[in-house]
């Protein structure tokens, strides 16, 4: 049974979840507000959307191309917008000794799951060695933290490298079959 495929489709169900905690059950954004500028226009359920559709729409592109290109993509997104998110909150509630909205499910869901979908994309060959996963988590932390200082923009940014980084790593697979 291929589990990766299986795994990555809990993604958008524990953004989900993780949402709920940060703005139903607490108030991120006044959390947010009182220790970083507020440079994000957009409402948090918005950015929910809009994340949750990303992710949705890459781990389709995977179900259907089932590559590595495709693996790489939906393994950065959720390096970026669960892992990093999740050590965000980690780190800022220790940081300045407040509890940060979303750190529970950043515990609890971000950090368990998504080890098991990287430890099965790692097992079946979707990343071939602990350095694409330290790779992935610089891209996932660069862009994370751009996010933070630029705010939105960065998404549509990053969505439009998306397919040149899918192209990239796609050659390079492919050159690499042919040695």
């Amino acid at each position: 049974m291929n589990k990766f495929k299986n795994l990555i489709v809990l993604g958008p169900l524990i953004y989900a979840i993780h949402h709920f905690e940060e703005h139903i059950i607490f108030n991120f954004r006044e959390w947010r507000s009182t220790y970083f500028p507020d440079n994000n226009a957009l409402s948090t359920e918005e950015v929910l959307i809009r994340l949750i559709s990303l992710l949705l729409i890459f781990v389709f592109i995977h179900l259907i191309k089932n590559n590595r290109g495709s693996a790489h993509i939906v393994l950065f997104f959720l390096m970026t917008t669960q892992v990093v998110n999740a050590l965000f909150h980690i780190f800022f509630s220790f940081y300045f000794f407040d509890f940060s909205p979303g750190t529970i499910t950043g515990i609890l869901l971000y950090l368990p799951v998504n080890f098991f979908i990287f430890k099965f994309a790692l097992r079946e060959g979707f990343i071939k060695s602990y350095l694409e996963i330290f790779v992935l988590f610089i891209a996932g932390l660069t862009t994370f933290t751009f996010f933070e200082l630029f705010g939105p923009q960065v998404i549509a940014i990053t969505v439009l490298l998306t397919p040149i980084y899918y192209f990239a790593i796609s050659r390079i697979e492919k050159n690499a079959l042919l040695l």
